[in-house]
């Protein structure tokens, strides 16, 4: 195409994609320099802009490392990251949420009843659960990585002062499916605003806050991949979470429990709990891989 113009310049990118081009990056390709190009013109994007949003891009690649990445933040404070987990959660399960920029792979293997607080002072939590299908049948062999924050509310890849796997865990289900643990109640704490999402949240008047949350992975054969987070239903940034996260099924209550009440055997720390502590109980439901 000699003659490329701003009415034609859409079809002519499209019309160099080479034949053997596979249909769905040529699917995604297409809808994406429709709807990129539509933004510039409809927006009138100047030059500065343009530049200033590459800017952003580098900015993001620049302080982007193995513990954090900013493109993941980038995503979630954008509402990306929740919508692709809402375009592609099952309406049967529990609904997925945002994995975050955190995660931290190969987390140690626990006994059910571990306690993850290790030496952290914090208000005493035990959580359990059971890992279902959507007939409401326990689901046996199912891996659960759990990780959270700090009391701090730092997690331990951002924190020097925190073991690499401090508040990590895996779990794996028995016959009943059942889950339980204790840890320390998480806090609310804000994403990073170092880099360039600061930038783009400070410049938008956002505020950078996250309703406290423990995060969850389940895998389970035969079953489809969940990723998703559970919040409490009296965190003040439940009805604002920064990057969308919060889903109606996802809330829970923490109960408050009389040290007494604390079961005598099944946890590390049975026997041993003097003060009060509070109770959550959270079901997480799997539904089928139909791809497998």
């Amino acid at each position: 195409m000699r003659n490329v113009t701003e009415d034609n310049l859409t079809d002519t990118f499209l019309s160099y994609f080479g034949d053997d081009t596979d249909p769905r990056l040529k699917e995604i390709m297409d809808s994406l320099a429709r709807h990129l190009h539509a933004f510039a013109k409809e927006t009138k994007l100047t030059h500065k802009e343009w530049q200033k949003g590459l800017d952003i891009l580098r900015s993001a690649g620049a302080i982007t490392t193995p513990e954090r990445d900013e493109f993941v933040l980038l995503s979630d404070v954008m509402g990306l990251s929740s919508l692709v987990d809402m375009v592609n959660s099952s309406e049967d399960g529990t609904s997925s949420s945002v994995l975050g920029p955190f995660h931290i792979s190969n987390p140690p293997a626990m006994d059910m009843g571990a306690d993850l607080r290790g030496d952290y002072d914090g208000e005493l939590i035990l959580v359990s659960g059971s890992v279902l299908d959507t007939n409401g049948k326990p689901i046996e062999g199912a891996t659960l990585d759990i990780w959270q924050t700090a009391p701090n509310g730092l997690y331990s890849s951002q924190d020097p002062e925190q073991d690499k796997y401090s508040f990590h865990a895996i779990f794996t289900t028995g016959k009943n499916g059942s889950y339980w643990f204790t840890t320390v109640r998480p806090v609310s704490y804000t994403v990073p605003t170092d880099g360039p999402v600061g930038e783009i949240l400070n410049a938008t008047g956002r505020h950078p806050w996250r309703p406290s949350h423990l995060h969850y992975i389940i895998k389970a054969d035969g079953y489809r991949d969940l990723v998703t987070e559970v919040f409490p239903d009296d965190d003040p940034y439940l009805d604002e979470d920064t990057v969308f996260g919060v889903r109606s099924d996802l809330v829970m209550s923490y109960v408050k429990q009389q040290a007494d009440s604390f079961p005598t055997s099944g946890y590390a720390l049975s026997g041993k709990v003097a003060e009060e502590y509070s109770r959550v109980d959270f079901d997480l439901v799997l539904t089928r891989d139909v791809s497998a």
